[in-house]
């Protein structure tokens, strides 16, 4: 369960307009937590749900299973609990097999297309947990025999919002980490590693 510092507004005192993203969150992950701390700023959230996974994760030009693949592997690379229980359903029902699910760490040797595996490079490049991340020649070569460069903002865009708001979602403890997150708060990763923290 995420233990957020921040207030929460409860479902019964949500705008109406948000009632449908908690339901959403709180059946997929059991953790609500963000949409009761943005409401709080309710031109935030509506940016977060309407105006980005809206129109441009399930919307735009680039089919929705590049956008499902390149969201599930930057959630596993980012350790995200919260955002692994709703990517690894999302991803399903755009026709990513559970096989695949499965193998998305080794995807360049598992049963993926070569499209794939490309945006899947493509992610490892712009994860958070790569700090050297580069548009390589032989990797842009990938991606442009599948996809146009207009494709590649798409896709570009994508990862950095979905990057972006998961990295705040850690520091104000919005979310639930898997025990391999590297974003843990400094006391937290001092203490598994037998140390005490100081700053």
């Amino acid at each position: 369960m995420a233990d957020t510092l921040m207030g929460r507004i409860p479902r019964a005192d949500l705008p109406e307009q948000f009632h449908l993203a908690w339901d959403t969150l709180n059946r997929l992950t059991g953790e609500p937590t963000f949409v009761e701390v943005f409401a709080q700023a309710p031109a935030m959230l509506d940016f977060v749900m309407n105006r980005f996974y809206g129109p441009v994760f399930f919307g735009g030009q680039v089919d929705q299973r590049y956008k499902q693949l390149v969201r599930l592997r930057l959630s596993t690379l980012h350790g995200c609990r919260t955002c692994n229980k709703q990517n690894v359903p999302g991803a399903l029902a755009a026709g990513i097999t559970e096989e695949q699910v499965a193998a998305i760490e080794h995807f360049e040797t598992g049963p993926f297309s070569d499209a794939d595996k490309a945006v899947l490079a493509f992610a490892e490049e712009v994860a958070l947990t790569n700090p050297h991340g580069h548009l390589t020649p032989a990797l842009y070569a990938r991606l442009r025999a599948h996809f146009s460069d207009a494709d590649l903002c798409e896709l570009g865009v994508v990862m950095a919002v979905i990057a972006g708001m998961a990295k705040l979602s850690f520091v104000l403890d919005l979310v639930e980490r898997e025990p391999t997150c590297p974003f843990a708060p400094l006391a937290e990763a001092a203490a598994s590693n037998g140390h005490v923290a100081s700053r």
